[in-house]
């Protein structure tokens, strides 16, 4: 029996893990692989319960939810590409788009191994960086740097290092690192939104995605775009 693309088994084993987990799994699942990344794109997934609850108006509920189970999902998806695809995955981040039934898991594995290839390719780099770092310092700061990658032209990522100010780290000492990143998520996506990205990606953008390692002081930014023409 011929062997499945581990982009392949990966994306049959994370929609089995969360229909397992959640009831439902995905319609689809996109598995990308362009090293230091490992970007898993879920669209159309959401289950009844949590249909339910949106219609309720209980959008904290189900992303509180979400939160917790699949961080609770997050080691064993970095054991399972380890085993199969000889990746270790040091860092992960997660967001969701419930308005668009979406998600996606980003797992790096070590940020030095990002080849210039994939940062020539981000259109308007420099431009698209300055929005971006306006956007952060609007936020939080102006990160210490921002470095951004063309993943395969159908997303782009960017990622910032050292955005927390002092009171945001003593918030996370304190113990209120969830409700943090989830006020901060309100507020960036809000930012990122209306800041018309596309005009500079040349490209629409259908989902955008933000999550933190508080631990690191670092975000990742992702940007699905829509294909052209």
């Amino acid at each position: 029996m011929e062997r499945r693309a581990p982009e392949v088994e990966i994306s049959s084993y994370v929609g089995r893990l969360l229909r397992d987990n959640f009831g439902k799994g995905p319609e689809s699942v996109f598995v990308t692989i362009a090293r230091p990344f490992i970007v898993i794109h879920m669209r159309n997934f959401i289950s009844p319960m949590e249909t339910a609850l949106l219609n309720q108006e209980n959008l904290n509920i189900v992303q509180n939810t979400r939160e917790i189970v699949f961080t609770n999902l997050v080691p064993e998806i970095k054991a399972y590409i380890k085993g199969l695809a000889g990746l270790e995955i040091e860092e992960a981040f997660f967001d969701w788009n419930l308005q668009n039934k979406s998600g996606v898991f980003v797992g790096l594995t070590d940020l030095t191994e990002a080849g210039m290839e994939m940062s020539d390719k981000v259109p308007n780099k420099e431009a698209l960086h300055h929005k971006i770092n306006k956007i952060s310092a609007e936020a939080q700061k102006v990160p210490d740097e921002t470095s951004s990658y063309n993943i395969n032209g159908r997303m782009l990522i960017f990622v910032r290092d050292g955005i927390l100010v002092r009171i945001e780290k003593e918030l996370i000492r304190q113990g209120y690192e969830k409700i943090l990143k989830s006020t901060k998520r309100i507020l960036e996506k809000k930012y990122l939104h209306n800041s018309d990205l596309d005009s500079l990606i040349q490209q629409d953008c259908s989902d955008i995605f933000v999550d933190w390692d508080f631990s690191r002081d670092r975000s990742v930014i992702v940007l699905i775009l829509r294909p052209k023409g």
